[in-house]
C-alpha cells in the first residue's frame, strides 16, 4: 500500500495531476482476526496521504462481520482525506443502502460510495443500483462473477481472451457499462491477471473503452498503469481536433459553427469538451489554450455549456 501511494505521489508529479486512485483494501488485505489492526493501518495510511492523492478504501461486504467496524474506523476518521469507499459484492439496493446508513452514521454524509458487482443477480440488478444517488462508479468482478457460475462458464472465461469472448461475461460488462451511462456514473473495468503482458493489458484496456464504454480500469500492478492509460487516452488526433472546436465555441460564445465543413452545435461540444477532460485525467499534454480551462489542482476551472 505504501508503495502504491509512493508511486501516485512520483507519476502526480511527472504528469502534473493524479492520473491514478489508489484504492486501499480491507477485503483481501486484512488478515483473517487482524481486521480491526488493518483497518486501523488503512486509516493511518490515508491520513498521511501526499495533498492532491486521490485514495479509496475498499471495506468489507455489508454481510461481514467487520464491515460496520471498518466504517467506524475508516470513515469517521478519515472521511474527509478519502475520494470514496468502495463496497464489494453488493447484491441489491438494500446494501447500498446499508452501506449509506453506516457511512453516515460514520458522519460521512459527502463521501462517494463506488460499489463491485460481482454474481448474475447483481448484474441483473445493475439499472437499479447505478440508479441510487450515492453511487458514484460500479466495477466488475470479474473472477467472482466467473465462479458464480459453478463451472458454467469455462475458467478461460477469466482470462485475456476468454473475458471479451464469453457470451455470458460480455454481457455482464455491457450491462454495467449501459447501467452507468444511464445515470451518469463512472463504469470501471475488471482486471486483466496475466499482469506481466503488457500488450494484453493494453488490448483489454482498449477493448473496454473503445467497445464497451469503460471510463475507467482496474490495474493490480504497477507495470499495469501506464499502458491503461496509454490505451483509455485519447490520441493526438482526437485532442488537437477537440481543443480546436471547443476554442473556436468559445470564440463564438458557444454557439454554433463549422469546422471542416462540419456543424458543431452544444451537443458536440459536450462531447468534445469530455474528450479534453478525459485527455487531462489520463496525463496528455493540451494545446496552450486548453489549459486555461483547468485550474491549479487539476479540475476544471470553466464550464463548458
Amino acid at each position: 500500500m505504501r508503495k502504491s501511494l509512493q508511486l501516485q505521489a512520483e507519476m502526480t508529479q511527472e504528469f502534473g495531476t493524479c492520473v491514478f486512485d489508489v484504492t486501499l483494501d480491507c477485503e483481501d488485505g486484512a488478515p483473517v482476526g487482524g481486521e480491526a489492526e488493518h483497518a486501523a493501518l488503512v486509516t493511518e495510511l490515508a491520513l498521511g496521504a501526499e495533498p492532491g492523492a486521490r485514495v479509496g478504501v475498499r471495506v468489507h461486504p455489508v454481510d461481514h462481520p467487520s464491515f460496520q467496524a471498518d466504517m467506524a474506523t475508516i470513515a469517521a476518521q478519515a472521511a474527509k482525506r478519502l475520494t470514496h469507499i468502495m463496497v464489494p459484492k453488493v447484491e441489491s439496493v438494500a446494501d447500498v443502502q446499508l452501506a449509506e446508513q453506516a457511512l453516515n452514521q460514520a458522519g460521512a454524509r459527502d463521501l462517494p460510495l463506488h460499489v463491485l458487482i460481482e454474481s448474475p443477480a447483481a448484474v441483473h440488478r445493475a439499472f437499479d443500483i447505478a440508479a441510487h444517488p450515492r453511487v458514484q462508479s460500479i466495477s466488475f468482478g470479474l473472477m467472482d462473477f466467473v465462479s458464480a457460475h459453478g463451472g458454467a462458464i469455462p475458467a478461460d472465461g477469466m482470462g485475456i481472451h476468454g473475458q471479451f469472448t464469453h457470451p455470458l461475461v460480455l454481457r455482464a460488462k455491457l450491462e454495467i457499462a449501459s447501467a452507468c451511462h444511464a445515470h451518469g456514473k463512472v463504469p470501471s473495468h475488471c482486471v486483466v491477471t496475466e499482469f506481466k503482458n503488457t500488450e494484453a493489458i493494453r488490448m483489454a484496456a482498449q477493448k473496454a473503452a473503445r467497445e464497451l464504454g469503460y471510463t475507467r480500469m482496474w490495474s493490480i500492478h504497477p507495470d499495469q498503469i501506464r499502458p491503461i492509460l496509454q490505451a483509455m487516452a485519447p490520441s493526438e488526433a482526437q485532442i488537437e481536433q477537440a481543443s480546436e472546436i471547443i476554442l473556436a465555441a468559445q470564440a463564438a460564445q458557444w454557439a454554433p459553427i463549422s469546422h471542416a465543413g462540419q456543424l458543431h452545435d452544444r451537443a458536440s461540444y459536450r462531447f468534445f469538451w469530455q474528450l479534453i477532460e478525459r485527455a487531462h485525467h489520463t496525463g496528455c499534454r493540451l494545446p496552450s489554450g486548453i489549459q486555461f480551462f483547468f485550474s491549479g489542482d487539476g479540475k476544471p476551472a470553466r464550464s463548458v455549456s
